[in-house]
């Protein structure tokens, strides 16, 4: 992991993501840090309005910030999306992970058939089996299984312990972290006479450029066609996504989200953590699903939608806020049960005669008389 750091002025940084200063230009800047922890010389940012009274007593050297505010002591650097600019400020002063090179370790076990570019670096115990193809400027860490077929395209990172199963495809800079398993068998079996059969899973995994798949994550091959995960997604820790499923492009997974076979999720969509969604349903483009929601239902485009199941974010929101209160509902529903009870007994009670019938009309009877 890089640690070192580039000093810059406040100017520099400026004009590096496109901001304007308010307040000293010359402010020097080493590092950064969060707006509770900043000290002189680190930069921070505010984001979310909720933390603006932070401002008054933070201690960093310069805050990013969405807007102008005078009358503060520290000072700011302005700009449209602070959350982003913070980001661009990170990778100047410290720069992206830097991975040691090493060449093509004598210790790694490397097929005679597989083809490896140019600039790569592959360390101990990894194997490459036959006719796999590696790209320029890859980066293979310790005992990764790379198998029979697969393709690995330029400057792509992966990590530790990681598997690409054969016939896998992924594209270029793309970076797998520790543990993933890309490419296993879906979970697929024909039940017959109470017996689960195993169906053979004869597709692929198709990653695109730029997508980042977390530690410990399963992506399952297709059991005819293709798993694909869409270019400049990003999949947290431990997600598992079955077989034949497709996540469009951008789309965000946050770790433990679950996504069952031939499921199909369209661009730039954000599943919050431990989400669930079922097989063979469509989710439109930017949609967003908030954190343990269960989908069973096909979603349109541009919804939020949040609980289990899953349901627009709003109605989820009245619908969980009335949780607590479930049961002193239930003792008043329950109580005035009783009351109606009562009050139907007393209605009926006054009207019935002995043995229950009813009394007898006085003035029926004296006009049967006559």
């Amino acid at each position: 992991m890089n640690t070192s750091t580039q000093e810059r002025t406040l100017r520099e940084i400026a004009e590096h993501v496109g901001g304007r200063v308010c307040g000293d230009p010359d402010t020097v800047i080493r590092s950064a840090a969060t707006l509770s922890e900043a000290h002189a010389g680190d930069i921070t940012f505010l984001a979310n309005r909720k933390y603006e009274r932070q401002l008054e007593t933070t201690e960093a050297g310069a805050v990013i910030v969405g807007r102008e505010m005078p009358g503060l002591r520290v000072p700011l650097l302005v700009v449209e999306d602070p959350y982003f600019a913070f980001t661009q400020v990170l990778v100047l002063l410290h720069g992206h992970r830097r991975h040691k090179a090493v060449g093509v370790s004598p210790r790694a076990s490397i097929a005679p058939t597989a083809v490896i570019g140019a600039d790569c670096h592959i360390h101990d115990f990894v194997t490459v089996a036959d006719n796999v193809r590696i790209g320029n400027g890859c980066v293979i860490y310790p005992c990764v299984y790379i198998g029979e077929g697969a393709h690995i395209g330029n400057g792509t990172v992966i990590d530790a312990n990681a598997v690409i199963h054969e016939g896998s495809r992924v594209g270029s800079r793309v970076i797998i972290h520790a543990n993933a398993t890309i490419g296993s068998d879906g979970f697929g079996f024909a039940t017959h006479d109470g017996v689960h059969h195993k169906i053979p899973q004869i597709g692929i995994v198709v990653i695109e450029d730029d997508v980042e798949i977390g530690a410990s994550c399963s992506i399952e091959r297709g059991t005819l066609g293709e798993t694909v995960i869409g270019q400049g997604s990003k999949v947290g820790d431990l997600v598992t996504i079955g077989h034949g499923a497709r996540v469009g492009p951008h789309s965000l997974l946050v770790a433990q989200v679950g996504i069952a076979g031939s499921a199909t999720l369209g661009h730039h969509c954000v599943l919050g953590g431990q989400v669930g969604v079922v097989g063979h349903i469509k989710i439109g483009n930017h949609v967003t699903i908030g954190a343990q929601a269960g989908v069973i239902n096909s979603i349109p485009d541009g919804e939020t939608v949040a609980g289990a199941p899953a349901i627009d974010v709003n109605n989820a929101r009245r619908a969980y806020a009335m949780i607590p209160y479930l049961p002193q509902m239930r003792q008043e529903i329950r109580s005035l049960q009783n009351q109606l009870e009562k009050l139907a007994a007393a209605v009926n009670g006054g009207a019935a005669g002995p043995g229950g019938d009813k009394e007898p009309d006085d003035s029926a009877q004296s006009q049967d008389v006559e």
